[in-house]
Formats: C-alpha cells, structure tokens, sequence
C-alpha cells in the first residue's frame, strides 16, 4: 500500500511540475502573438503579420493614448486592433473586453519592451 501512495503522490508531482512548465511558456503575449499572425483570428483573411511581420512598426504602439488611422481617430489600442481586424483583414471585430483582445494588447504592448537592432520594426 506505501508503494501505491508514494507512486500516486510521484505521479501527481510530476503532474503539476509538467502543467507549470507549460504554463509558463505560455503567457498572454505570446498567445497575443499567435492570434497576431493567424490568418483566419476573427474570421480574416490575412494574418496582422502581413503588413507588421513580426511587430513591425508598432514599437511603442502600446503606449499610446490617440491614434489616427485609415483616416479616422481612434482613442483606444482596442479600437485600433479592431479597425485592422475589420478593414485590413477583412475580418470580424472583437469584444475589447475578451482575453484574445487582451492577449493582443499585451503583444503590442511587449513589442515596445523589445530592444536592439530590428526590434518592432
């Protein structure tokens, strides 16, 4: 019976130490960045990396408070994420409250961390 509880107990250690190991790897800029370069994300056509592969241009986007785009103002990052998913992508806008809008949030956002040659650009 000792033997089949220190097993459970083994099993279930490895277990939660397998799950953190995946969690970790798996934050919300990074699914921010998969949504950022997945074609079909909101039902589009093309990914957001077709015209900022891989961030480009939208270093220090993040940070920001007003925007201006495709001839019209918007006041919000949300807003702007989904002027590009509907007009650019050809997609389906997003609600600015669900976690892929904020996982791409903190994508965007990461992008103005980033630093040395290429970074966000």
């Amino acid at each position: 019976m000792t033997k089949r509880i220190f097993l459970i107990f083994a099993l279930l250690v490895f277990v939660f130490s397998f799950t953190l190991a995946f969690a970790k790897h798996h934050t919300p800029e990074e699914r921010g960045k998969a949504h950022f370069e997945n074609a079909a994300f909101a039902g589009g056509k093309k990914s957001c990396s077709t015209c900022h592969p891989n961030g480009r241009g939208l270093a220090g986007t993040g940070a920001k408070t007003a925007f201006s785009i495709m001839g019209g103002e918007q006041d919000s990052l949300e807003s702007v994420i989904n002027v590009c998913i509907v007009n650019a992508n050809k997609g389906n806008a997003i609600d600015g409250n669900s976690v892929e809008m904020q996982e791409l949030v903190s994508y965007i956002k990461s992008l103005g961390a980033q630093t040395g040659p290429g970074a966000g650009k």
